[in-house]
């Protein structure tokens, strides 16, 4: 029986995805459950890493049974995951705390003394800018609470890392999610000691630093038996969803821009070496030895319009919701809302970042306000863009992913915005089929990680509108200036 098929298993922050795809990039079978968040203090997001490691094994039995398929044409497997998760283990790998994760609060006051102290130079050594996700900040916010999980902990692992240490039982870390703990130099490919050592830890209790292409086999008797998977089925460590992403939609080469919108967003793009901003605007995070993926991630995606249609209390389908705003013209008639109901992390990195619209008058209606809403969510990328253009220079082609791309109004909204062209792929699986591709790449079924270009089933090429992008550019330069305003707003509070 030949072997064809190959997994891409997602730990997200919203849920757990796994999907079963055919060799040249068809999607077979996908399964999905839902996180659950827990908010035990105003700021505070915790997940339960046991639950979701009992997702993943879940999921990928379902995607395998719904694909019809048997484990001997399955090939190997491969993993992305969120970034900037926290868990304290003990020796056995048994969690002593919840998962902190990116959305986690906790540590503001650590971070903003810490970015006033060594903000600088803390970004030029891990290319992470300091901020409330990273398990950097959060380690601060243990080492001087006492927190009794970090002071009794054996291992500081992230959700990724909790998986692979019950399905293993080895402590590894692909360089990506590495690099978003804010520990990780990408200059030396090392754990950066004065930092270990502001936090409180030893290099030990942190993971061995791997390339993704890393291969794990000999899993967990149990594990392997209830996902209905060979014992020896190779098991690829992969990288962060947002790299995968960039690969699995094929942003890879100079030029090509990655914009994802789901519940967040975030702009990104592969370079060859280490860059970073000039006022630590941007991130830059390794993916390999050779590859690094620099750009900014944003709080406020899709949350802020699922946000606005709760307040507006509209029980239609949110694409039937997003279908109102064709009904006002670009700009929204003077209306602008500045997306940060979440805080923001680029290109403001400040947690105390707050949302609103501005320029409201008795003439604005609903569409107005639902269009004004995508259009800030589409400006506050724009901005993270340009960011990424002093790094990386102008952005020939923009590839596009997540929930929102399934709106053909946002999508030209945003060609419009970035003068771009814009294109989809069919499958919005890009971290899934980027970790099954790297996993390709790894048992030696794929020749590179570039040549995953010719197999991304894309849709339409969504093109920029002239008479658009001209209201739009005066509409972002309003935009900007009360950004600008704002944000020093916000500093004083």
């Amino acid at each position: 029986m030949a072997k064809e098929y190959v997994i891409g298993l997602d730990l997200g922050t919203t849920s757990v995805k796994a999907c079963v795809f055919h060799r040249s990039g068809q999607l077979m079978a996908e399964a999905e459950k839902m996180n659950t968040f827990h908010y035990p203090k105003q700021g505070w997001v915790e997940q339960d890493a046991a639950e979701i490691e009992r997702s993943a094994v879940l999921t990928v039995r379902q995607a395998i049974e719904q694909a019809g398929i048997s484990q001997k044409e399955l090939l190997a497997a491969g993993l992305s995951a969120a970034m900037h998760s926290l868990v304290c283990v003990d020796k056995d790998g048994h969690p002593l705390s919840p998962a902190l994760i990116w959305a986690d609060g906790r540590s503001a006051p650590q971070a903003e003394q810490l970015r006033k102290t060594m903000g600088k130079t803390v970004y030029a050594k891990t290319g992470t800018p300091v901020h409330p996700m990273t398990p950097l900040a959060k380690l601060l916010w243990m080492k001087e609470m006492k927190h009794e999980p970090y002071e009794r902990a054996f291992s500081f692992l992230s959700i990724k890392e909790y998986v692979i240490r019950r399905w293993f039982h080895t402590n590894v870390i692909d360089y990506s999610m590495a690099s978003a703990t804010g520990l990780f130099n990408p200059h030396t490919f090392q754990w950066e000691p004065e930092l270990l050592k502001l936090a409180g830890i030893r290099e030990d209790q942190l993971s061995e630093l791997v390339p993704p292409i890393y291969v794990m086999t000999g899993m967990d008797e149990a594990a392997a038996e209830q996902m209905g998977i060979r014992r020896d089925l190779p098991f690829v460590i992969g990288a962060a969803d947002g790299q995968l992403a960039n690969l699995g939609i094929g942003a890879i080469f100079p030029g090509e821009v990655a914009v994802s919108v789901g519940t967040s967003g975030a702009v990104r793009q592969m370079t060859r070496e280490p860059k970073m901003s000039e006022n630590g605007e941007t991130f830059c995070y390794a993916f390999t030895k050779e590859r690094f993926i620099i750009g900014g991630p944003s709080n406020n995606g899709g949350i802020a319009l699922q946000w606005l249609k709760d307040i507006m209390n509209d029980q239609r389908s949110f694409s039937q919701f997003l279908a109102d705003a064709a009904q006002a013209a670009p700009g929204a008639d003077g209306l602008i809302f500045l997306p940060y109901i979440n805080g923001e992390r680029a290109p403001l990195w400040d947690p105390r970042a707050k949302g609103g619209f501005y320029g409201a008058t008795v003439t604005h209606k609903q569409e107005h306000f639902i269009r004004a809403a995508m259009e800030g969510i589409t400006f506050n990328l724009y901005q993270i863009g340009k960011a990424l253009e002093t790094l990386a220079g102008k952005p020939k082609k923009l590839y596009v992913s997540g929930g929102l791309a399934r709106s053909p109004l946002w999508l030209q909204i945003l060609a419009d915005v970035f003068d771009a062209e814009i294109d989809v792929p069919k499958s919005h699986h890009g971290a899934a089929w980027g970790a099954a591709w790297t996993a390709l790449v790894a048992i030696g079924e794929a020749e590179s990680l570039e040549a995953i270009k010719a197999h991304i089933p894309m849709g339409e090429t969504v093109m920029p509108n002239e008479a658009n992008r001209k209201a739009y550019k005066e509409a972002y330069e309003r935009y900007e200036r009360l950004v600008r305003h704002m944000a020093s707003y916000f500093q004083k509070e």
